[in-house]
């Protein structure tokens, strides 16, 4: 048995050497079950620890980002140190000469390797979309449940104290991300030049964050939506546990039956809500809101899009079945465009992709650091999940394979003039 193992160990090493001959791995060392490390002993910023002698096959049989994720989730290796960095591995088999493995000396080699083992224990959560066509009601619910409505006590582990679920506003990358979600805030609330009396619709409230900020520093009458049955009952008993009941009203509610006031709002925001509509229905979304917002309002639309370098990996999307199923991050002109074509005039576009990988950062650690109450709330496979998902999104960030723009709308009146101010001097004052 022994022999039998120190020859799997020689094939794996010598498949390793292969792999990566032309992309050789300078943050990430990989440490197989026996102890034996590759490509050496030097210390790196990340170690990917193969739990069994099939984990390499496990890992790369599907020849996917997706499939190298699902290995991890099912346990077929882990990684120690820094996560984000591991993220290395998967790029360099992308940029290998011939990819993944599409060689066929690559999958002879491979295969020669065991199986992994599938014994029965836990698996994943598993997401039921049979409630309709793609981005129907029914199923934009079905869809948004799956990833908010997982628990409460789960986000609590790794968010700041407002559980705020979108990217701070850092001042300095060693701010507190309680500092750069309080300075998000203000900074939302500065480029909607919110005042006193005013409504405010916060499309995709989440824990009802910004909503309670606004009514407490801005003096302004909030209403929130979500599809999140867990969301909206707790930002509402927050924002009664606040005081701000009267003025903070929490309806879970789809962005598509929300009631026009008879004036129409002053202001409306979406933060990290846009990313659930689909670029199909970009337009329609987008005449829903220019048809709440009073003439001469504005609405400030936050939300991920594509970056520089996007569509690196080749196959399915492990966010789409695991994280966000049905999610879509259209590029910035395709939104653009949508806006104007529903009668919005751009007034603003701001890229804020560092500040989202400072937090991504921020989450990754404390979601570590809660490991054990993670599990105990929602099980090793889910946090396993998280842990892969906000680790390579940090990645994306960093890399510009991702971007999150806010944007500034405004529905001139029917004069075609808005009465903003020339500058934006107000946005940064202290």
């Amino acid at each position: 048995m022994t022999q039998v193992l120190e020859s799997v160990t020689e094939s794996t090493v010598g498949f390793l050497n292969r792999l990566f001959a032309h992309v050789p791995l300078e943050n990430v060392s990989i440490r197989l079950w026996d102890g034996t490390r590759w490509p050496d002993d030097k210390p790196r910023a990340a170690t990917v620890v193969l739990k069994h002698p099939g984990a390499l096959r496990g890992m790369l049989d599907a020849g996917t980002a997706k499939g190298l994720g699902e290995a991890y989730v099912r346990d077929d290796f882990d990684v120690e140190g820094d996560f984000e960095q591991a993220t290395e591995l998967a790029l360099a088999l992308e940029n290998r000469p011939s990819g993944w493995l599409d060689a066929l000396t690559d999958f002879y080699q491979l295969h020669r390797l065991p199986a992994a083992p599938r014994a029965a224990g836990e698996t994943e959560r598993a997401v039921d979309l049979r409630h309709g066509p793609r981005h129907s009601p029914g199923r934009d619910k079905a869809a948004v449940s799956f990833h908010y409505d997982m628990s409460n006590d789960f986000y609590r582990i790794w968010l700041d104290r407002e559980m705020v679920y979108s990217c701070g506003y850092f001042e300095t990358p060693g701010e507190s991300l309680e500092a750069a979600q309080t300075a998000k805030f203000r900074h939302l609330g500065r480029k909607l030049r919110l005042q006193p009396g005013q409504q405010l619709l916060d499309i995709g409230c989440g824990w009802g964050g910004f909503a309670r900020h606004a009514a407490r520093a801005c003096g302004v009458g909030v209403t929130g939506i979500t599809l999140s049955t867990q969301q909206a009952t707790l930002a509402a008993e927050l924002s009664r546990q606040a005081g701000l009941g009267e003025k903070v009203m929490i309806e879970l509610r789809d962005y598509r039956e929300v009631r026009r006031p008879a004036a129409g709002y002053d202001a409306m925001v979406s933060v990290g809500m846009a990313e659930h509509v689909g670029r199909e229905n970009l337009v329609g979304y987008f005449r829903a809101m220019h048809a709440l917002l009073k003439p001469g309002g504005v609405f400030l639309n936050h939300a991920i899009g594509e970056g520089r370098r996007a569509n690196r990996f080749r196959g399915p999307s492990f966010l789409d079945e695991h994280v966000f199923p049905d999610s879509d991050i259209p590029p910035l002109p395709l939104v653009l465009q949508a806006a104007e074509t529903a009668g919005f005039e751009i007034r603003d576009v701001e890229n804020l992709r560092e500040h989202y990988t400072l937090t991504l950062r921020h989450w990754v650690r404390r979601l570590e650091a809660g490991h054990e109450q993670a599990r105990a709330l929602v099980g090793e496979a889910a946090y396993r999940v998280w842990r892969l998902y906000l680790a390579v999104s940090a990645h994306g960030f960093d890399r510009g394979d991702l971007a999150v723009y806010q944007t500034l709308l405004a529905k001139p009146g029917a004069d075609g003039r808005l009465r903003l101010p020339l500058t934006r001097r107000d946005w940064y004052a202290a």
